[in-house]
């Protein structure tokens, strides 16, 4: 396993993927009963966009960097933005939370999180970035076990982030397989797939797995930064949310259409739509492409 998220920490992917898990656990912590924070490629959570490896790429200028210049960000936002700014309080952009570090800082005492990482030297950066707090355990293992390995937790409510490094091309595939056995060990649990979105065929291919995982809905939401149509380039990311709370579309519709004119590049555009939904007619959908 050669991927190190540090290239790639706070691009435009990660913009998206952060806010959407921002919002998450915003939903999730208007219940006072405690949640568990699951993530299985969790990386090393905190990285510096001035250290050698975001430099060689700096692929955080087109995301992250748009945002910390934005001008009449939507409240929604502020959650998100101000984790970033804790971690850069004399006000230049240097340090980034991947998304451990995001959740730790949101969650709430009574919550737990457990993540695992498999990269030998990246899980041990994160064991000692996390250390300071009790409510964190951290695991060196296999990414695609932990459904099978953490689910169900004591807590009644779960999230659960899927975000591997799309090395290997039977990746989407083992994505679909993790969303059924979530489910099937707790169907409760709120599953978040992040997915880069290239090829078209690969990804209808993935949809049509993921109705078939026995999820109870799923949320599809996507965010484009070129046309989605050109194979070479990574165009854009989505999420796949199992059992998305109350509110989350809705929040998303509001914020989406900001974030694609902020963080578009050749194009940006967005869409939110159901590719399961528990009613038999389905839901309204929304895009702006």
């Amino acid at each position: 396993m050669n991927y190190r998220h540090a290239f790639h920490a706070g691009n435009h992917a990660d913009v998206f993927k952060h806010l959407c898990l921002s919002r998450l656990i915003a939903l999730l912590s208007r219940k006072d009963a405690p949640f568990a924070f699951l993530d299985s490629h969790a990386g090393v959570g905190l990285y510096d966009l001035k250290g050698d490896q975001a430099s060689r790429t700096g692929e955080w200028q087109e995301g992250i960097g748009r945002l910390w210049a934005a001008k009449n960000v939507p409240a929604l936002a502020a959650d998100y933005l101000n984790v970033v700014h804790a971690l850069n309080p004399e006000g230049a952009l240097r340090y980034y939370p991947g998304s451990p570090e995001l959740a730790r800082q949101l969650s709430r005492p009574q919550d737990r999180l457990q993540l695992n990482e498999k990269h030998p030297q990246d899980g041990l950066l994160l064991k000692d970035n996390m250390k300071r707090d009790r409510r964190v355990a951290v695991h060196l293992g296999e990414g695609w076990h932990v459904p099978r390995a953490l689910l169900p937790t004591t807590e009644k409510r779960a999230l659960l982030l899927i975000d591997p490094p799309f090395e290997a091309e039977d990746e989407l595939a083992r994505c679909a397989l993790a969303l059924k056995e979530s489910i099937a060990r707790m169907r409760q649990t709120i599953v978040a797939i992040w997915y880069p979105i290239k090829e078209q065929r690969t990804l209808r291919r993935f949809y049509q797995a993921l109705e078939k995982s026995g999820a109870p809905t799923l949320l599809r939401v996507e965010l484009y930064v070129h046309p989605a149509d050109d194979a070479q380039r990574l165009n854009g990311s989505g999420l796949m949310i199992a059992n998305a709370p109350w509110g989350l579309e809705e929040e998303l519709q509001q914020l989406l259409p900001w974030l694609a004119s902020t963080l578009g590049q050749t194009q940006g555009g967005w869409r939110t739509d159901w590719l399961i939904d528990e009613k038999s007619a389905g839901a309204p959908q929304a895009s702006g492409r």
